[in-house]
């Protein structure tokens, strides 16, 4: 079976070789369009746990009690983080705590697998966090926005004054989620 960029790729040789430099170009830089939107990977959260390990537990989901016992328990131990898309584009689903906001929107924000992580006592593990840096800010309709954002990935341990954080992802695109 034969790719859509494979397919691409040998139209732009013909146009090329017919002489058509101009089409040729526009055909080369749609391939390299799609073959890059081709190599997006699509995570999950569970994707950012290491193999071997055992996913989120769900009492760490939703609404916490904010008693004694729950603060003392503190951010559960990260058991690592992954490395395997460090540098590769990726595209996540989450919900958005605003870090960094101002009245054009939030430049940075933490993404995070649950509405009430890291307001509700204790924060997720490092390997379920991912704080997302945007260059154009993103207006999120309000804390916890369900967004799916886009860009370049990577493990970086990184301290914010509500938790600690395990990936960095910078981001290109950001949608409200299902959009």
């Amino acid at each position: 079976m034969v790719s859509r960029a494979s397919r691409r790729r040998v139209l732009a040789a013909f146009l090329a070789a017919l002489g058509l430099a101009a089409l040729g170009l526009a055909a080369l830089g749609l391939a390299a369009a799609s073959a890059q939107a081709e190599d997006v990977v699509d995570l999950g959260w569970d994707d950012l746990i290491p193999q071997g390990q055992p996913p989120l537990s769900p009492s760490l989901e939703g609404v916490i009690p904010h008693d004694e016992s729950a603060m003392a328990s503190g951010q559960p131990a990260s058991s690592g983080v992954r490395g395997d898309w460090n540098g590769r584009i990726v595209r996540l689903s989450g919900f958005v705590i605003p870090l960094d906001q101002d009245g054009a929107g939030v430049r940075v924000f933490m993404l995070v697998p649950y509405v009430g992580a890291c307001i509700h006592v204790p924060p997720p593990p490092a390997n379920q966090l991912v704080l997302v840096t945007s260059e154009r800010p993103y207006e999120a309709e309000g804390l916890f926005a369900p967004v799916t954002v886009t860009g370049m990935f990577g493990a970086a341990a990184t301290s914010t004054r509500l938790a600690e954080v395990g990936y960095a992802l910078s981001a290109d695109r950001i949608e409200a989620y299902g959009g």
